[in-house]
């Protein structure tokens, strides 16, 4: 009984950790841009490993040869994707155009499976809940629907409002769940004891009472305790 937890404890250790380096091997692509492909290949993987993690018969070896095999041929698409363009659009599939000025294309929604009702779960998600407001419609190849609004129906943006151009620049992350982010310090050239200077002056003890901190150059703290209480400039 022990002998078989060891085995199935050690063959779980063993897939999950194969999975997670042929994760990071594979890139990021394989989440944020999960075609039908993907999907269907990260499907057909969990089920290899599961069953050779399950199956009494089949040894350690073949979960470590199913995974680096099937890795294999995934990563071998890729590269045949990204060093030959011509084979994208088989491989990965083309963009289609469903709304053109306005007008719903039937025939590409006939031709991609999409019914109506699923391109109008497509647009809510866009935040567009008439067709009217659509200029353009593009169903990409990982499912979802890129939106050109209508002009009268567009966000205006800053340049339309004359807004005067400012320099944009990121948040700093100081302090996450009660720890200090040292290396963010670096980059605001100060250090801990400046830190906890500033905490203090809000009535804030201590680092490990802070749920959530950020510097914004020209804004400056945003500070969130445990006990959900902001911290003001």
């Amino acid at each position: 009984m022990h002998t078989n937890f060891l085995s199935l404890t050690t063959e779980l250790l063993v897939g999950f950790f194969a999975l997670l380096v042929l994760t990071k091997l594979l890139g990021k692509n394989q989440i944020t841009q999960l075609t039908p492909f993907d999907f269907i290949s990260a499907l057909v993987l969990g089920e290899l490993v599961g069953n050779a993690i399950y199956d009494k018969e089949i040894g350690l070896h073949y979960v470590l040869y199913a995974i680096v095999f099937w890795g294999t041929l995934i990563y071998f698409i890729e590269m045949i994707t990204q060093k030959f363009r011509g084979s994208r659009a088989w491989l990965e599939g083309t963009p289609s155009l469903v709304i053109s000025k306005g007008k719903i294309q039937y025939e590409e929604l006939k031709k991609n499976k999409l019914d109506l009702n699923q391109l109008q779960h497509l647009l809510r998600e866009k935040d567009v809940f008439s067709i009217r407001e659509v200029q353009y419609g593009i169903l990409e190849t990982n499912g979802s629907v890129s939106v050109l609004k209508k002009q009268p129906f567009d966000t205006p943006i800053n340049k339309d409002l004359n807004i005067p151009a400012k320099s944009v620049t990121l948040p700093i992350l100081l302090i996450l769940d009660g720890e200090l982010i040292p290396e963010s310090l670096g980059l605001l050239n100060q250090n801990e004891e400046w830190l906890t200077k500033e905490l203090l002056n809000r009535g804030i003890p201590g680092v490990n009472a802070v749920l959530y901190a950020e510097w914004l150059d020209g804004k400056g703290f945003e500070i969130q305790t445990y006990e959900r209480k902001k911290g003001k400039n």
